[in-house]
């Protein structure tokens, strides 16, 4: 697997895993053998656009092209919206001392 890609599988199986879905059920979701999500994930085989698509679709994603200048941004929104399942969670928030009144 090369470093253009691992990013854009990893991002796939996380979805996945996120939802709780088996390389079965993902298959049988797109019509696609199981054998060929696991050469996927594993970067065994290049993946058509048309497949990436199909795929991220079936996991609740969308491929878009961001220019560069706005990659930081994009990626500070999805953390936000949707925080990776094993991130760090802060111990507390900075506005959670507005909500009990104590601020």
């Amino acid at each position: 697997m090369n470093y253009a890609t691992e990013n854009i599988i990893g991002s796939l199986k996380s979805a996945r895993d996120a939802k709780g879905l088996s390389q079965r059920a993902l298959s049988k979701r797109i019509g696609v053998r199981q054998s060929h999500i696991s050469k996927i994930e594993n970067g065994g085989t290049d993946i058509r656009l048309s497949s990436l698509i199909e795929l991220a679709r079936a996991l609740d994603l969308e491929v878009k092209l961001v220019p560069r200048k706005a990659v930081a941004a994009v990626d500070s929104v999805v953390r936000r919206v949707a925080p990776a399942p094993d991130a760090p969670r802060p111990a507390y928030q900075l506005d959670d001392d507005e909500e009990s009144g104590h601020g």
